[in-house]
């Protein structure tokens, strides 16, 4: 999926457009190698604030993605699930398929081909899926996971590439062929943030809410990826527990979709694993940070191109596998 942020995501690297969100995307290198958001956020760390100012306005600035050998590949590799290297920087082995559709949810726009994964992000999909159908007839849409052997798309997202990253749709649908009829290629669900960019829009409700506090109290899930406006509104909401809130992590974008990642599968030693969440809710001075004008007025200059990372070797396997 695009959003104009950071799809791990960034802008419209969660949305689900084409072009831009490779662009936010780029932001994500650093949300998975360091945590960039949490740690632009604490004292003393100007110099990263600054810096994902920067990478945000690159978003305007950039050049489109270009095309990934990954894209071409159109079916997994044989052997067992395994997660290799990092969410921007990996693949994805034995990949698995999540079903058209299921219990409370759908699979949608799947001629991208993006609807693989490790069995541990299906197993997450299929349960917020289930929860959901108890409380509502109408079904949620499940975006991009993974390329069916993983790595880097070549459009919307620069994370995504080991299969255990998945974007869900805010929006639910009245039943599967609604959401295929209505939400294609370029036509994307209706943002839960106001036109201002500071507020919820009228689309928030209880529904929205259910699918965030279950998936970050499920086990399986290590962080959530939302726009900081839907951060705030949690934070200034949430009653009783508050603890499943420190998985909640604001960025650039994401306003019509959340981004789950899953952490590393046991028995996957060539995946690397992201830096842990900080501890607490993230309700204080690392969601102020979103706020300022730092944040919501990003650099646009101009830099030079920035070197593409190495592939773990294990993915030159993968890639080439029959």
């Amino acid at each position: 999926m695009a959003n104009a942020g950071a799809s791990a995501e960034v802008g419209q690297a969660g949305t689900g457009g084409r072009g831009s969100a490779c662009r936010g995307d780029l932001c994500e290198i650093l949300v998975t190698s360091g945590s960039a958001a949490d740690k632009a956020s604490r004292p003393g760390a100007t110099r990263l604030r600054r810096l994902c100012s920067l990478v945000a306005g690159l978003m305007l600035v950039l050049p489109l993605c270009q095309a990934s050998p990954w894209t071409k590949v159109r079916s997994p590799s044989p052997g067992p699930s395994d997660a290799i290297g990092s969410a921007a920087n990996g693949c994805l082995g034995g990949a698995v398929p999540l079903p058209a559709q299921g219990p409370g949810y759908v699979s949608i726009r799947r001629e991208r081909n993006r609807y693989y994964g490790h069995p541990e992000l299906l197993a997450f999909v299929r349960h917020l899926g289930a929860v959901l159908s108890r409380h509502t007839s109408e079904v949620m849409m499940v975006g991009d996971l993974s390329q069916p052997r993983g790595g880097l798309m070549s459009s919307s997202h620069r994370s995504h590439q080991n299969g255990l990253d998945v974007d869900i749709w805010f929006s639910l649908a009245a039943s599967a062929t609604a959401a295929i009829r209505h939400y294609p290629e370029g036509r994307d669900p209706r943002s839960m943030v106001s036109r201002g960019a500071l507020h919820l829009s009228p689309a928030w409700g209880a529904d929205q809410w259910l699918l965030l506090e279950t998936a970050a109290e499920d086990p399986r899930v290590d962080r959530i990826f939302v726009n900081p406006v839907i951060k705030r509104a949690l934070c200034k909401s949430a009653s009783g527990s508050r603890s499943w809130l420190h998985k909640i992590r604001p960025w650039w974008g994401h306003e019509a979709h959340f981004h789950v990642r899953v952490p590393c599968p046991k028995g996957n030693p060539n995946c690397q694993a992201q830096a842990p969440v900080p501890p607490g809710d993230g309700c204080g001075r690392q969601l102020a940070w979103w706020f300022t004008p730092e944040a919501r007025t990003p650099s646009k200059r101009k830099t030079g191109p920035h070197p593409e990372p190495i592939m773990p070797a294990a993915c030159r396997a993968v890639l080439a596998g029959s």
